[in-house]
């Protein structure tokens, strides 16, 4: 069986939460060679015409961990992954089992708790800090962040602003909330910045803050594609109902398209299970070119992005066999699940976007219960084979799209490098995928400067077609802890959270050279620090793009003191 999901790591930096005695550093782990590709028969769909790629929104990659449930108080046995019932049964929907999203937001709680307590205690030993704006990270250094991008062949288009320094651009404030809630989802176009409040998506000018409009829903969001559309459309899951705290029967139910730059929720629907009278219940959504698709336990649908048309549905199967999720982008990867608990056989698939239909597929080894999609152009998915409980992960995974045929492996442990995939498929942070390798921060260990409290880690890549380490490192820089946050075409951005009297920094990394440019440094001063850090490092959404960083929390809960209340929802800085 599928272990709990792991608490977020908490965030490295002070006063976002004291991270005790330093640990020893842990040196990358060689990779292992490359496995003989099995020769799997195509599986599932019947065979469908290749459709042209779909395409995704550079700058809107998902950060930080994916949707988080929450809702209700768990039943007896909650920490457990629920068993998953045949795509023909009884399903999930109706206020039935929570959801591995639910699971994650129970844990995710109770660290929060932890981090903010901790951050008090910490800020008040350490003291503040100046507002040092000719100090800083030199511009050749490291950065983090997360998740899906592809290719890597288009031309980069972050530059360097004449000057580096970022103000404040505003705050939205924390909503008030009297028990758990999800507000997983933000999106930043050229026009605005949208974010999930209490039963709302709320569309805000990326600039002022000013709020530009609301959309209201009947319930929170679950989950929520990080892809954008050249119109401006995404897709979200959210409760077609208000939860109470005693029950949730419309929990994750309703997939909807909303419209970014109008302002407007175009279309929502629910599917049945199959054979059944309940709505199914989504752990994720995303797109690909003019299709939706979301999936759960009890199976898949695909939808048309601008009408809502189901286009494909689960259907009862005598092989408990069903789509557990998606991933989307430049192409539509399934994962696709055969059987229950251990016995579980997940096979990654390219599927036609408009059909559903299977163009290729790879079985995945026995023993995986899950499957994450750290790209689909290139084709990289990340398991953790054996069970190991390490961060979701024991291995990436590089595939032929076209083929279905194993490229490499690359062993890459949740205890030796700082990716996390967690709940939904398209969702991997701390992790990016183009120019050919794969790109991963070292986790984070002691810097080794004889300052006990200094913290660092590096950037490291890896070769997708022999899965063999490359020469590249980017160093993160003594008491500076870099997160990847996604491609922007060669080069990588990433965010940079460092020693606790200094802000924040975006940077951007060669693809090639390595070399390091810093794109934005945040305010040193002791109130936007303190502010800053309240969004622990893995559990938050970072937007980047022309100048202008976002923060937002992932979920909000009845604060703890005034103290804990005055924390923001969103953090916006700007260099323009």
């Amino acid at each position: 069986m599928t272990q709990p999901p792991q608490p977020p790591t908490p965030p490295n930096q002070p006063p976002a939460g004291g991270f005790g005695a330093p640990q020893p550093p842990q040196p990358p782990q060689p990779p292992q060679p490359p496995q003989a590709p099995p020769q799997n028969p195509p599986y599932g769909y019947p065979q469908g015409p290749q459709s042209p790629p779909g395409y995704g929104y550079p700058g809107g990659q998902p950060q930080a961990y994916g949707p988080p449930g929450y809702g209700y108080p768990a039943p007896a046995g909650a920490y457990q992954q629920p068993q998953q019932p045949p795509a023909g049964g009884g399903g999930t929907g109706g206020g039935g089992g929570l959801t591995r999203t639910e699971l994650r937001m129970i844990v995710s709680a109770t660290v929060a708790v932890v981090l903010i307590l901790a951050a008090g205690v910490w800020f008040s030993r350490s003291g503040g800090g100046s507002d040092d704006k000719g100090a800083g990270h030199p511009a050749n250094s490291p950065a983090g962040g997360a998740a899906h991008a592809a290719g890597g062949s288009a031309a980069a288009k972050e530059k360097a602003p004449a000057d580096v320094h970022a103000k404040v651009a505003f705050k939205v404030a924390m909503p008030k909330a009297t028990d758990l809630h999800s507000v997983y989802g933000s999106w930043l176009t050229d026009k605005v910045y949208a974010k999930s409040g209490l039963s709302s998506i709320v569309g805000y000018d990326p600039d002022s803050g000013t709020q530009q409009w609301s959309v209201p829903l009947p319930g929170d969001v679950c989950a929520a594609s990080p892809h954008v559309s050249d119109d401006g459309r995404t897709a979200v899951v959210f409760d077609g109902a208000k939860r109470t705290k005693n029950s949730a029967p419309e929990a994750c139910t309703r997939v909807g398209v909303v419209d970014l730059s109008a302002g407007r929720l175009l279309w929502s629907k629910t599917v049945k299970v199959p054979g059944g009278d309940t709505d199914i219940r989504f752990d994720g959504v995303t797109q690909t070119g003019d299709t939706v698709a979301a999936a759960g336990t009890s199976g898949g649908a695909g939808f048309d992005l601008a009408t809502g048309e189901v286009r494909w549905k689960p259907k009862a199967s005598t092989t408990d066999c069903h789509d557990a999720g998606y991933a989307g982008g430049a192409l539509l990867v399934a994962s696709r699940q055969c059987g229950f608990g251990d016995d579980a056989q997940i096979t990654v698939e390219n599927i036609n976007p408009k059909t559903g239909a299977t163009l290729s597929s790879y079985k995945m080894p026995p023993g995986v219960q899950d499957v994450h999609a750290v790209s689909t152009d290139p084709l990289v998915v990340a398991a953790d084979v054996g069970d190991t409980g390490s961060g979701g992960i024991s291995d990436f995974f590089s595939l032929d799209a076209r083929t279905g045929k194993l490229k490499a492996k690359i062993s890459a442990s949740g205890d030796t490098y700082a990716a996390r995939c967690e709940d939904a498929m398209e969702n991997c942070t701390n992790v990016l995928a183009g120019n050919g390798k794969l790109y991963l921060p070292t986790a984070e260990h002691d810097a080794g400067d004889g300052k006990a409290l200094d913290r660092t880690n590096e950037i490291v890549s890896f070769d997708l077609a022999t899965g063999k380490s490359t020469a590249q490192r980017a160093d993160a820089g003594n008491g500076w802890t870099a997160r990847l946050l996604r491609m922007d075409g060669p080069n990588l951005i990433a965010y940079k959270t460092g020693p606790y009297n200094k802000g924040g920094q975006v940077v951007s990394v060669d693809g090639s050279s390595f070399k390091q440019t810093t794109l934005l440094r945040n305010p040193s001063d002791r109130a936007t620090i303190e502010d800053e850090n309240s969004f622990a490092s893995n559990g938050t959404e970072v937007r980047y793009a022309d100048g202008r960083l976002f923060l937002s929390a992932v979920f909000v809960d009845k604060p703890l003191d005034a103290q804990d209340a005055a924390h923001p929802l969103v953090m916006a800085f700007s260099t323009r």
